[in-house]
């Protein structure tokens, strides 16, 4: 902990070092802050964000108001040392407008898919007699993972027979089904997502000690 914080260029901003928070699980920057010493000695300590409140000359935790606090995963320093990114869980919208990401939803993979599962949840809670999502959820688990191998045989077989345009077709129905499948088990996408980035971080990290 000291090592980072006497590692730190503290004199570029007159103490303070701006501070990138991104999601650790679905890559998407969500806002800018900025942290003095103090603030970075509380992220570290409590694994909760905690910057410095330039216009109130305080610290400030992150979702001390609203209750959406971004929970601390990683931090990482940059080449100059004079700022940081910060690798967090965020638990609600980060955004004091009420979106995830202070620069905007946008229509990232990420966004398109924590939207499509949205509306999976509704389909759930409300069941409408015309939704095909609602009769997959009536027809059970066992149906849904039987729909979720059929579509993975299409998407094989479009690999291999079909253009690219209807292999493409076949994989939006698989992740489809496979998200319906993740509602019925309640497993969100972002712990799918956790998965992939842990995986690339053990392969980044045993590349680096090759590298050594």
């Amino acid at each position: 902990m000291n090592e980072l914080i006497n590692k730190l260029d503290w004199n570029k901003m007159n103490g303070l070092i701006p501070a990138i928070v991104q999601d650790i699980n679905t890559q998407k920057v969500l806002m800018l802050g900025y942290m003095n010493q103090a603030a970075l000695q509380q992220t570290l300590s409590t694994k909760i964000v905690t910057f410095y409140s330039r216009s109130r000359n305080t610290l400030w935790v992150k979702g001390e108001t609203s209750g959406n606090y971004l929970q601390f995963c990683e931090i990482v320093n940059d080449c100059d040392n004079d700022s940081l990114l910060l690798m967090v869980k965020p638990l609600g919208p980060t955004c004091h407008q009420g979106t995830n990401s202070c620069y905007g939803e946008g229509n990232n993979i990420s966004t398109v898919i924590e939207q499509l599962e949205k509306i999976i949840m509704q389909r759930q809670k409300q069941m409408p007699t015309e939704s095909y999502t609602a009769k997959l959820f009536s027809l059970g688990l066992e149906r849904i993972a039987q729909k979720v191998g059929e579509e993975g045989v299409e998407v094989a077989l479009a690999g291999v027979l079909s253009e690219g345009n209807k292999l493409c077709e076949e994989v939006a129905d698989l992740l489809f089904h496979v998200l319906v499948l993740l509602r019925a088990r309640e497993i969100p996408f972002s712990e799918v997502l956790a998965v992939l980035v842990a995986r690339n971080l053990r392969k980044t990290a045993q590349q680096r000690a090759i590298n050594s």
